[in-house]
């Protein structure tokens, strides 16, 4: 009996012991969890979890240990139980998981439950509910994403981003803040000067801390004449990074107002010399645009090359420059294959973008090149891929009747929807600016021209495909 007695204090005595080391481990793996060291944490809330699957709270904890060290696959299975079990905080981290791969209408559907169970509890959903309207929005932008030709990239120090840039004379110039004005204020800036010279565009820090848009004129060798860009251009928020076009009317900018998904988004206006006023600002879309930084956005015409910025994928202090070529019909990617676009708006690899059988080598190089002014260019009225060897810039060089008919039908579309684009850029700003009545007239306007440059955007990539197809046929036929 003393026997079994001993036998059984031994066995309690082992259990409050492997109790103690689980309870310390628990503690352990929490303390790691709620420090951010999630890597840490990781192992013991595995153990854990494998111990007790169901147990709600250990699936949120290893989901986001999975989350937050790139296991993505484990952090969805994961996330999903404790989402299953009525797990609050995991809507909210599956939300941004879905967020982070660009898949947006699963995250909206995690927000609108994260949303409902705090409005259940009369906690406030404001943030939550803006963050859904940015993946709303960011869901319509994957459908509609551009198909853009991305044809190289490059990851710089964020602080010496300008160095990947190399601008024609003729397109104008680009400095630091502090480099061209010459001072040791801590501004995150840039200025852009055209190219004759005599006009810049920069930001600077206000009386309220807050970046906005300015333009000064050269008058006889002295920079003066300070003028800030209306607030219809600049927002409530930091406005940055401006870069206009050698029209003088178009102004590409960065904005963290506006109507951004997150950080900074990119912009277009256009300045109006008639009404000497500024266009509503239109948000680019995808893949200009993300749910990070994305700025300095530069078009050189001569070159017919473009570049911008993004922090996305990229360490605190690095950046990636991506070198583009300007598609002013500014086509998408046509079909219902969500997953491509979803790529393609995440640019998980620029050689995604790129047209078969092209070689972007030469466009690289003119892409370092510095071209003075007056140098003269090839003409370009337009850029016409054939094959890797044969592009077009001008109606004369197509060789084939029918081909060039096609392509006709391509520049006629083309200008339609630029010319729509104006329109209804003209149609926002009288809607910005109108009273109840004026709103209510324009609106059928505004969504009946929406309607019509939605139908025509994927027309002209259907003739240039026509017009491509033609002009090989009849090559070789004539060969």
């Amino acid at each position: 009996m003393v026997q079994l007695v001993r036998r059984l204090i031994y066995l309690t005595e082992i259990i409050l012991y492997c109790n103690s080391l689980f309870a310390q481990s628990l503690d352990q793996a929490k303390k790691l969890y709620n420090e951010g060291e999630y890597a840490e944490a990781k192992p013991a809330f595995e153990r854990l979890v494998k111990q007790a699957p169901n147990n709600a709270s250990y699936n949120l904890w290893y989901g986001v240990c999975c989350y937050k060290t790139g296991d993505l696959e484990n952090a969805v299975k994961y996330l999903d139980t404790a989402v299953e079990r009525r797990v609050q905080e995991a809507c909210l981290y599956l939300g941004e998981l879905y967020v982070d791969i660009y898949h947006f209408d699963k995250a909206a559907g995690m927000y609108e439950e994260y949303i409902a169970q705090l409005a259940k509890k009369k906690q406030d959903v404001e943030v939550y509910q803006k963050r859904l309207e940015h993946i709303e929005k960011a869901q319509r932008m994957v459908e509609r994403v551009e198909n853009i030709q991305l044809i190289d990239s490059m990851v710089v120090d964020k602080n010496d981003f300008l160095s990947a840039y190399a601008l024609s004379e003729e397109s104008g110039s680009l400095t630091s803040y502090t480099a061209f004005f010459n001072t040791a204020e801590q501004i995150s800036s840039t200025v852009y000067m055209n190219g004759k010279g005599d006009k810049i565009y920069y930001a600077r820090p206000t009386d309220d801390n807050r970046y906005c848009l300015f333009t000064q004129s050269k008058l006889l060798d002295v920079w003066g004449d300070e003028k800030q860009l209306p607030m219809n251009v600049n927002s409530s928020d930091d406005d940055n990074f401006p870069f206009t076009l050698p029209d003088g009317v178009t102004i590409y900018y960065a904005s963290k107002g506006n109507g951004s998904i997150g950080g900074y988004d990119l912009f277009v206006t256009r300045y109006n010399p008639n009404t000497e006023t500024f266009l509503t600002p239109e948000q680019l879309g995808m893949p200009f645009n993300s749910f990070f930084n994305d700025y300095m956005l530069v078009i050189d015409e001569n070159k017919n090359l473009g570049w911008f910025v993004s922090d996305r994928r990229q360490p605190e202090d690095k950046v990636c420059v991506y070198l583009f070529i300007p598609d002013n019909q500014r086509s998408r990617i046509e079909g219902d294959d969500l997953d491509l676009k979803r790529a393609r708006a995440a640019i998980t690899s620029i050689q995604d973008s790129w047209k078969p059988g092209s070689n972007y080598t030469e466009l690289i190089r003119l892409a370092h090149m510095d071209i003075p002014s007056g140098t003269k260019e090839i003409r370009k009225d337009f850029e016409f891929v054939i094959n890797n060897t044969i592009t077009y810039y001008t109606l004369d060089e197509i060789k084939s009747p029918e081909a060039k008919s096609h392509y006709q039908k391509v520049i006629e579309l083309t200008k339609q929807i630029n010319n729509l684009h104006t329109k209804l850029e003209d149609l926002r700003s009288s809607y910005s600016q109108g009273n109840k009545s004026k709103k209510e007239q324009l609106q059928s306007a505004i969504l009946q021209a929406e309607e019509q440059l939605y139908s025509l955007y994927g027309q002209p990539g259907e003739w240039e495909k026509k017009a491509r197809n033609a002009e090989i046929n009849y090559l070789k036929l004539n060969r």
